[in-house]
């Protein structure tokens, strides 16, 4: 099994930006992709992005295009979301988690998940 630590995550004003970082071990070989989602009070979990370890494709959804950034350190086992020009919409628990398949926008596909980490984007 994969395993997932967080970080990064905390209060800012709108406009401005954040770095998560996403510290995988474990079984590590195991994981084609690792996304990010992120799930506010009394809302669904969604997905905000993903990338793969082996070519780095990189999938967003169109709430965060042109705003949020996914990277990765395949060194480090660590992958990377970097997000900028934050609105307050964007306030939300946030998530990594692993997947071993192809199919990267689904939650259900994914079968590790890190603890979460809280970002506040105040007004």
């Amino acid at each position: 099994q994969v395993r997932l630590v967080e970080s990064g995550g905390g209060l800012v004003q709108a406009g401005g930006s954040l770095r998560l970082s996403c510290a995988a071990s474990g079984r590590t070989f195991s994981s084609y992709a690792v996304g990010w989602f992120r799930q506010a009070p009394e809302k669904e979990r969604d997905f905000v992005a993903a990338i793969t370890w082996g070519t780095g494709s990189t999938y967003y959804a169109d709430s965060v295009k042109g705003r949020f950034t996914i990277s990765r350190d395949n060194a480090k086992n660590t992958v990377y979301l970097q997000m900028n020009s934050l609105k307050p919409e964007d306030t939300a628990v946030y998530y990594c988690a692993s997947n071993s398949g192809s199919h990267v926008y689904s939650s259900s596909l994914y079968n590790s998940w890190g603890q979460g980490t809280q970002v506040t984007v105040s007004s």
